[in-house]
């Protein structure tokens, strides 16, 4: 069975594996149709990732069609569609306990720390399949990335008419973008790169932008536009440690400040701002269920318009000569799907 193996950073393999076994009780064997590049597999690449572990075979963003269910399984029939909720949880320990299936004390993400969806075939515990009759294959890989941004959002808890911070236009910005407006809150999305920034104002139909220059001018047009309140809740999507770092002085006196992003550095906070604004300081990890159902939902419905999303595309087997291109800003990539079959 052909698979793709992430063998050590920069370094991607062509191999051939073991086909899978027939499904178990509560298991489902699936065909992968559709793999979303994102951000994780990047920082793999890479070696960034502090989670990750080599050789994997990577990819968390799938869509799938169900081959066949195993013994005792409801709701799933061989042909349906399904978004992956790439979060393999214990169910028996405090975080699982406590309904946060994201944070699992013993959890394993398909691609991260247990082999992902860059082969033909694999088997999923049936609970982390979430079908749908009206998505595209393209829509259902897409689910997990806002769901991302959808889990983070709930973690800032903006309150209807807020100001909103959105620090990072690469995908899990964008996400994060989509829910806060959904939220009602009023966003302003921040970047690096004045491309990301013309693109959030002209595909993803955000007015306010600010283009970071790194000369300490944003903290006065920050608190200008926010008639100087700051941002009762600051979401940092970059990953950029120097980002992260200063992301509490944008937040307002009892804000939230929410880490989205991964960095494996240590991260330095100015406690005196902390301290005096009282700000919340919060981590938001995967998300959960719920979230997925929610987004399924809501592009059912047409309230998240998905078309703006996939600006790159590849089959299979480019996928290991195409990557490396995917890795640099200047070739625009928002989100780079692979068509697996």
């Amino acid at each position: 069975m052909k698979a793709i193996r992430l063998e050590e950073p920069g370094r991607f393999e062509r191999v051939e594996i073991a086909d899978p076994a027939r499904p178990g009780p509560g298991e489902a064997l699936v065909r992968v149709r559709r793999v979303g590049v994102c951000g994780t597999d990047f920082s793999g690449f890479h070696g960034k990732m502090p989670f990750y572990s080599y050789p994997r075979i990577p990819g968390h963003e799938l869509g799938v069609e169900v081959v066949e269910a195993g013994p005792g399984v409801a709701g799933l029939r061989p042909g349906d569609r399904c978004a992956v909720e790439p979060y393999l949880n214990c169910g028996t320990c405090l975080a699982c306990g406590r309904g946060a299936s994201n944070c699992c004390m013993t959890l394993q993400v398909l691609g991260v720390h247990t082999d992902g969806g860059l082969r033909d075939r694999f088997l999923v515990p049936a609970r982390k399949l979430h079908p749908s009759a009206k998505l595209s294959l393209d829509q259902l890989a897409l689910v997990e990335t806002l769901g991302i941004g959808g889990h983070a959002v709930e973690r800032g808890a903006p309150r209807e008419g807020e100001d909103l911070l959105v620090i990072g236009a690469g995908p899990i910005g964008l996400s994060v973008l989509e829910f806060a407006r959904a939220a009602g809150a009023k966003v302003t999305v921040a970047d690096v790169n004045p491309a990301r920034l013309d693109f959030v104002r002209t595909t993803m139909g955000a007015r306010e932008t600010v283009l970071l220059k790194g000369d300490g001018s944003e903290l006065k047009e920050f608190e200008a536009r926010t008639s100087g309140n700051f941002f009762p809740v600051v979401v940092d999507a970059t990953g950029n440690v120097k980002s992260m770092s200063g992301a509490p002085s944008y937040a307002a006196f009892t804000g939230h400040v929410v880490y989205v992003g991964i960095t494996s550095e240590s991260m330095s906070i100015p406690h005196p701002i902390m301290h005096r604004r009282e700000i919340s300081i919060l981590a938001s990890r995967n998300s959960v269920p719920e979230t997925f159902r929610r987004i399924i939902g809501m592009i059912e419905e047409g309230r998240i318009d998905t078309r703006p999303w996939i600006t790159h595309r590849s089959a299979f087997e480019d996928f290991i000569a195409s990557f490396p291109a995917w890795t640099r800003p200047e070739t625009g990539v928002v989100k780079a799907m692979v068509e697996v079959s």
